[in-house]
């Protein structure tokens, strides 16, 4: 009984000095705000409102025929890196980056009209314009 007493004791006592240094180490000063707390760089706020709109509109009525499942999905996908890229020449400096960026609008932009002229054909249930 007295060796749990004892190891009680020290517990207690460890958890003591552990917040007492804790709240030494800080100086009094209020904790630093987390990361969500604190404001985001418009770059990265455009990166993420287009990256949950892709993931949405991603978000199909799959008809169980996968050339059709391919291109419906492939259409947003695709809007979603021209949306990025857009975002990079907005706010980025590097040439390659930037250069990259229009080569993928122009790329992406071109897939996205292959797509929507195939579905055209060959998706009679097609839903308006993705």
């Amino acid at each position: 009984m007295k060796i749990a007493h004892t190891l009680l004791s020290t517990l207690v006592l460890c958890v003591a000095a552990t917040t007492a240094q804790a709240q030494h180490h800080g100086h009094g000063a209020p904790a630093a705000p987390t990361p969500s707390a604190t404001a985001v760089a418009p770059s990265t706020a455009e990166f993420e409102a287009g990256a949950t709109r892709m993931h949405s509109d991603m978000a199909i009525a799959y008809s169980g025929n996968a050339d059709i499942d391919f291109a419906r999905g492939m259409i947003p996908h695709h809007q979603g890196a021209i949306d990025m890229a857009r975002v990079q020449l907005r706010h980025g400096k590097d040439p390659a980056m930037r250069k990259l960026a229009t080569d993928i609008i122009k790329a992406q932009e071109k897939e996205i009209a292959f797509l929507r002229q195939w579905l055209d054909k060959h998706d009679k249930a097609q839903s308006p314009k993705m």
